[in-house]
C-alpha cells in the first residue's frame, strides 16, 4: 500500500510534520510520521490503540518534545508561542466538579484576559449557555466533552486537537459532538482528531492518516466510495510487512 500524497497547494496547507519522530528512552513511539494539515479541514488521524496517535498530538501541543524532525505551523516553523492559537482536548477534559459550566469556562477565561462576553460565546457554540446552577461533577460524559472543547475554543484557535472526542459516550453524545465538529471548518477553525473508530472518523474527517506501530501508512482524501475498513486493514498489513513488525 503506498501512501497517498496527493498534490496540494502549501498556502492552503496549515500544520506539516516532516519526519516527526519520538522516542522514550530505546522505543520508538512515532517514527519519521509527515502529516499535511490543509486549512479549515477535518483530518482524522487513525489507528489502534497503542499506535502513536496520542503522542503525536501531544508533540503537536506542547505536552511532548519531539525527538527528531520538523513541525510547520501556518507558514513557519512552530514554536510554543503558537500554542496561543491552538485549543486541545486531550484525556479528559480539565474541570473542576464542584463548578457549574460557566464557572469551569471562566477560570480559564480569567487566566487569558477575557470578557465574560468570549464566555457566553463559547458556551453557546458548544450549547451548553442553559447549564445554569448545574455542577460539572453531575454532567453526562457528553457534556464534560463539551464543555471541554468550549473552554479549548476560547483563545480563538486556528486549530483545534481533539484526542478521541467521543470516547465513552453514548449514541446521542456521539451525534451531537459530530455536528459540532463539523460546524468548526466553517467558522475558520481547522481540526485534527485522533480516533480508533473507523466508522466515526468516516462520517467527519475530509482527509485521514493511518498510524500503524508509530508509522504513517496512509495519507489522503476520503473518497466515500471506498471502504475504509478495507483500505485500513491493507494499510496495516502492508506497514507491518515494509516495517518488519510481527503481530
Amino acid at each position: 500500500m503506498k501512501r497517498n500524497k496527493g498534490e496540494c497547494d502549501m498556502s492552503t496547507v496549515l500544520l506539516e510534520t516532516k519526519s516527526l519522530t519520538k522516542k522514550f528512552g530505546k522505543e520508538t513511539a512515532v517514527a519519521d510520521v509527515s502529516l499535511t494539515v490543509q486549512k479549515n479541514s477535518i483530518y482524522g488521524l487513525l489507528g489502534p490503540n497503542g499506535a502513536g496517535k496520542s503522542t503525536t498530538l501531544k508533540i503537536l501541543t506542547g505536552i511532548l518534545r519531539k525527538t527528531s524532525g520538523e513541525i510547520l505551523f501556518d507558514g513557519h516553523k512552530w514554536k510554543r508561542s503558537d500554542l496561543q492559537t491552538i485549543g486541545s482536548l486531550i484525556e479528559a477534559p480539565p474541570l473542576y466538579d464542584n463548578l457549574t459550566a460557566f464557572e469551569n469556562v471562566k477560570v480559564h477565561a480569567t487566566l487569558l484576559g477575557l470578557s465574560e462576553d468570549r464566555i457566553h460565546s463559547v458556551l453557546k457554540t458548544v450549547d451548553m449557555q442553559h447549564a445554569g446552577k448545574k455542577r460539572a461533577g453531575q454532567f453526562s460524559m457528553g457534556m464534560r466533552q463539551r464543555l471541554g472543547i468550549a473552554i479549548a475554543l476560547l483563545n480563538h484557535p486556528k486549530l483545534l486537537i481533539l484526542d478521541e472526542p467521543t470516547n465513552g459516550l453514548d449514541p446521542i453524545g456521539i451525534q451531537e459532538l459530530r455536528d459540532l465538529i463539523r460546524s468548526f471548518p466553517q467558522e475558520g477553525i481547522t481540526v485534527i482528531l485522533s480516533s480508533h473508530i473507523l466508522s466515526e472518523v468516516e462520517q467527519i474527517a475530509d482527509h485521514i492518516g493511518i498510524i500503524i506501530d508509530g508509522h504513517l501508512g496512509y495519507q489522503g482524501e476520503i473518497n466515500k466510495a471506498d471502504d475504509l475498513e478495507h483500505l485500513f486493514m491493507e494499510v496495516v498489513k502492508s506497514t507491518r510487512e515494509k516495517e518488519g513488525v510481527k503481530r
